[in-house]
């Protein structure tokens, strides 16, 4: 590939973005409604019982088996005793998919028979409200019977058993942190593909390929220059998003060189399986809707608005199929968990599928139809 060809068409690429105005407008304006919408009203629903993690410091004392018993039995959550270093649990929560997770401090049986006032801490999810509402109510109203239980005599003893809260992944983060990184995978996904299935669609309808065709610059470099510049839009896109939500609702996710390779791997897929979406469309209308039927089940099932640990089971393990899940899950990872090796497994699937459909869209793409 010549490296200059590859500039020229980026350049025209450019020019021709910068002369739409709506091409600007849902790169640099669509970003911020985005982020302010979602931070305002965005909620979401669950009806199956949660997943709770559990530290139990108190050594398995009968008082704290009872209270998770008691837990369990409210159908509400599944109660699930992990073996966590504590100043490591906030973290380790994000990093295994935990929307919620709950300690019981050391001490808490001989507090309690006592008479002697002690917190639960609970760790929640601002992204996922069902989840913490569910479980917050659920370890509320076992705490509320434990207090009830221990009146002392004829007089009531003042609350023995409190509740402390803290936040899945840092004791800081609110729900616009666990947004940013979906929000940027649903411009890493939207403005490549749909792009590409309209260009390459147009373009062959046009002729404007069999034009290219008469001149030196080659598939591969015409699929480059669109893979660069998407790349290049992808960084300002996302410098907006995260500049809006810390402006606008004091967000603090961490920005690490370890989430470049996830503004490059991104575009560098999706540009290539929008050109393959269409390159077996022939005509724009069926480029349009093959480019809907990948893009949308996407869009709402790869963690984007959704946690991906409150679908049930079996769309969990479809969640886990669709490339998008991976980018946004290995940017969650660097942005809000510090989790390093989960997220360079998940730039790794991104970079392999991304290599599948660029060699296949430079196979099956032609200039000129036969």
């Amino acid at each position: 590939m010549n490296p200059r060809r590859i500039g020229a068409d980026f350049r025209i690429t450019a020019l021709s973005y910068f002369r739409n105005p709506v091409a600007l407008f849902f790169s640099l304006i669509f970003p911020i409604i985005l982020i302010g919408l979602f931070g305002l009203i965005f909620s979401a629903t669950g009806t199956t019982a949660v997943n709770l993690a559990v530290l139990n410091e108190d050594h398995n004392s009968p008082e704290s088996v009872a209270f998770l018993h008691a837990l369990n039995e409210t159908k509400l959550v599944k109660v699930q005793v992990e073996s966590v270093a504590p100043s490591d649990f906030s973290s380790w929560l994000g990093q295994n998919d935990y929307p919620v997770g709950l300690v019981i401090p050391a001490g808490f049986q001989s507090n309690y028979t006592s008479h002697t006032s002690t917190n639960v801490t609970l760790f929640t999810d601002p992204q996922d409200a069902s989840a913490s509402g569910e479980v917050e109510f659920a370890v509320t109203g076992v705490a509320n019977q434990f207090n009830l239980d221990a009146a002392c005599g004829s007089t009531t003893c003042a609350p023995i058993i409190g509740i402390a809260g803290a936040s899945v992944g840092s004791a800081v983060y609110t729900y616009i942190d666990y947004l940013i990184p979906g929000l940027i995978g649903f411009s890493i996904l939207t403005s490549p593909m749909f792009s590409m299935v309209d260009i390459t669609s147009s373009y062959r309808k046009e002729g404007i390929f069999r034009e290219l065709s008469l001149t030196p610059l080659t598939r591969a470099e015409w699929l480059t220059s669109r893979i660069l510049w998407y790349t290049l839009l992808t960084f300002v896109t996302a410098g907006i998003m995260i500049g809006a939500g810390a402006y606008l609702f004091g967000a603090h996710v961490l920005i690490t060189a370890q989430l470049v390779p996830f503004l490059i791997a991104g575009p560098f897929l999706f540009v290539a399986l929008g050109m393959l979406a269409g390159s077996v469309a022939r005509t724009p209308e069926s480029a349009a809707l093959i480019g809907n039927i990948i893009t949308f089940p996407m869009m709402f099932l790869s963690g984007t608005f959704f946690p991906v640990s409150s679908f049930p089971s079996g769309l969990q393990e479809f969640a886990r199929i669709l490339p998008l899940y991976y980018v946004i899950d290995g940017m969650n990872q660097v942005m809000l968990f510090s989790n390093t090796a989960r997220a360079f497994t998940d730039v790794v699937v991104v970079l392999a599928i991304a290599l599948v459909f660029f060699v296949l869209s430079i196979r099956l793409f032609k200039w000129r139809d036969e």
